[in-house]
């Protein structure tokens, strides 16, 4: 589970604004900012940034996506020439 959420810190204790779906002592891993932080930051969405770090899977080589792209028929430059000339 990855998600955001607001939480307040009391007595030495971060205290989440809503309930979440956790067992007792069930160990997660906490990122905290500071909620009047106005930087960049704040724009992205760190949920999705998260699960895809979580992605198992490996990225292509250049060689495996060059592999790939030579199997599609045609050539580029004809198509794009004929979909220009189409629109007259």
């Amino acid at each position: 589970m990855v998600k955001t959420l607001s939480a307040v810190y009391e007595n030495g204790v971060l205290r989440p604004l809503e309930s979440l779906p956790l067992e007792e002592h069930q160990l997660v891993r906490v990122t905290v900012s500071d909620a009047s932080d106005d930087s960049a930051d704040s724009w992205l969405d760190h949920e999705y940034m998260a699960s895809v770090a979580a992605i198992q899977e490996s990225e292509p080589t250049l060689e495996e996506v060059r592999q790939i792209l030579s199997k599609i028929p045609g050539n580029l430059s004809d198509d794009i020439r004929a979909e220009r000339d189409s629109r007259g």
